[in-house]
């Protein structure tokens, strides 16, 4: 219970300091959400998503799993993509991966038993869909993060062909497909030149 003491002594700390800084900033968020941006990545913990973007609570709509995975039948990530395109009506959906990702080892390696086998499946359909290109690598470390990368372009495919997204191309609404990778030794982000919209 000490642990969990601590997250609550970590909150209040952080609450001190942003309002320290900016006494109304709770009271503005709480107003209203307006962010520009679905950030689609990975639930590993060290990729925050708003921190290496440098971004405020309320600027970014996030999903994280493992992998950052955009899966048509998954009902999460699907219903998190039509409210932030249909309600918060964003303008860019980024989707980030990062090199030495433990979903993408597992999946090239041996992906355990259970529902994580199930999910990993998908990564692995890109290996196969790329073995050529992978196999021709003889790093397994560069391996790995080539399939990183092949990943990244992969969900950006999927997210290109949901229903949300190809409504709101239809329909006008500006909006962009993004594929990144952020590298976990460094802090630096890499566009992967993967930029997809409706025009």
């Amino acid at each position: 219970m000490e642990e969990l003491q601590k997250l609550f002594e970590g909150n209040q700390k952080w609450v001190e300091e942003m309002t320290s800084s900016d006494p109304d900033f709770f009271k503005r968020l709480a107003k209203q959400q307006k962010p520009e941006v679905l950030w689609i990545g990975c639930s590993d913990s060290r990729v925050p998503a708003n921190q290496i973007i440098n971004k405020l609570p309320g600027e970014v709509f996030v999903h994280r799993n493992i992998a950052n995975q955009v899966i048509c039948h998954d009902v999460n990530c699907q219903s998190v993509i039509q409210f932030a395109v249909e309600v918060l009506k964003v303008k860019h959906i980024i989707v980030c991966g990062h090199y030495d990702c433990g979903g993408v080892i597992a999946s090239l390696d041996e992906p355990p038993d259970g529902m994580i086998a199930e999910w990993l499946h998908h990564i692995n359909k890109v290996y196969l869909d790329n073995k050529i290109d992978i196999d021709n690598i003889d790093q397994h470390h560069k391996k790995i993060n080539r399939l990183c990368e092949l990943n990244v372009v992969s969900q950006v495919s999927n997210l290109c062909q949901s229903i949300p997204v190809k409504n709101a191309w239809e329909a006008g609404q500006p909006l962009m497909v993004h594929g990144w990778i952020y590298n976990i030794e460094d802090g630096l982000l890499k566009d992967l030149n993967l930029t997809v919209s409706g025009t």
